[in-house]
């Protein structure tokens, strides 16, 4: 139905992808995978949630062999206390998250106002209709409006925890219940020159691991090296990182766990001020990376995008600018010469 909505005809098939909130970046990594098989030459790797319409509650029941069995169990617990499990088990205290928060906000403020945003953005026009009289208001979405400058560490630590009495998670240092949508354009190189579209980057690698329920926040830690280390590349080889905001407890666990330098991480911001809707994280970051990748052009190679995710796992994928690629990795280059090929396949 979205698909016909948005005008795309009845010949062009369409799917859906499911792995909470990375879904958007499986749906870019599916496309880019079936590319490279020859499935198909040009896709749509693209994500939506709608929060404040569906409040991600299940009423349904489960298989009552569940208690036999922790780690099921554990897939079970609110996301609030695997932010409260991480930020206990490796001592992320309650000012580092209040200070990651604050940054988050700080940063994505600084980039609205400059306008870093606005060549990713596709303004939305829709209507707010008041509850009380039904009166319809049109209105243009053009910018985030989870963004609040004023933050400050103070004002979060005013703030009652929300999952546990004595815990250390609470509104301000935890992503938003947002609404959103993003999509990325994908085909294959040949087919982008041919077409005479501009290359804004090349997917590399992607690469979903598996960690403990209880604390899936710490699934970037175990994702981003994994998916590195397939592109043949080290963690210094990484210009910029855009790993999603779920929690500051597990943004900054991971942060220190593989000692990235804090310059090069979510440097417009991330989810605790821009917001998290589950589906849409995904394609959103990956958006955000490749155009700040180009803005930084030639010092700005390589990028990462990294999320957790429900249930315990973590996902993460690795991108190059797109006029960075080296005559190696340009698939569009012309062969001179057949020199070093084997005599049989001449």
């Amino acid at each position: 139905m979205a698909a016909f909505y948005a005008g795309f005809p009845e010949t062009v098939p369409i799917r859906t992808v499911n792995r909470q909130c990375s879904s958007g970046l499986q749906a870019v990594a599916d496309v880019a995978a079936s590319i490279k098989a020859g499935f198909y030459e040009i896709g749509i790797g693209a994500g939506l949630e709608s929060m404040t319409i569906n409040q991600m509650s299940w009423d349904g029941d489960v298989n009552p062999k569940l208690k036999n069995f922790q780690k099921a169990q554990d897939c079970l617990l609110p996301m609030g206390i695997t932010s409260e499990n991480v930020a206990h088990r490796f001592g992320v205290t309650r000012q580092e998250q209040d200070q990651a928060a604050v940054d988050s906000h700080r940063k994505a403020a600084a980039a609205t106002a400059s306008g870093r945003f606005k060549d990713e953005i596709i303004p939305v026009a829709t209507k707010i209709v008041d509850p009380k009289t039904g009166d319809e208001k049109p209105i243009v979405v053009s910018v985030d409006d989870g963004i609040r400058p004023e933050t400050s560490v103070a004002g979060l630590g005013k703030l009652k925890t929300v999952f546990k009495k004595d815990g250390t998670t609470t509104a301000g240092n935890s992503s938003q219940i947002s609404d959103g949508a993003g999509a990325v354009l994908l085909m294959k190189r040949s087919v982008a020159v041919q077409k005479g579209l501009p290359i804004l980057g090349v997917f590399r690698t992607f690469a979903a691991v598996g960690v403990d329920p209880a604390i899936m926040g710490v699934g970037p830690a175990v994702a981003i090296p994994a998916a590195v280390k397939a592109a043949g590349l080290e963690l210094e080889d990484i210009d910029l990182f855009e790993i999603n905001e779920a929690f500051a407890s597990q943004f900054v666990y991971c942060r220190k766990k593989l000692e990235l330098d804090p310059q090069k991480i979510n440097v417009n911001g991330g989810a605790m001020a821009i917001g998290h809707p589950l589906g849409a994280t995904g394609a959103r970051c990956v958006a955000t990376l490749l155009h700040e990748m180009k803005r930084r052009g030639r010092d700005c190679r390589f990028g990462v995008v990294s999320m957790c995710i429900g249930t315990g796992m973590g996902a993460a994928a690795v991108f190059e600018r797109g006029d960075g690629c080296d005559e190696l990795c340009n698939g569009g280059r012309k062969v001179e010469s057949n020199n070093l090929l084997s005599r049989d396949s001449r």
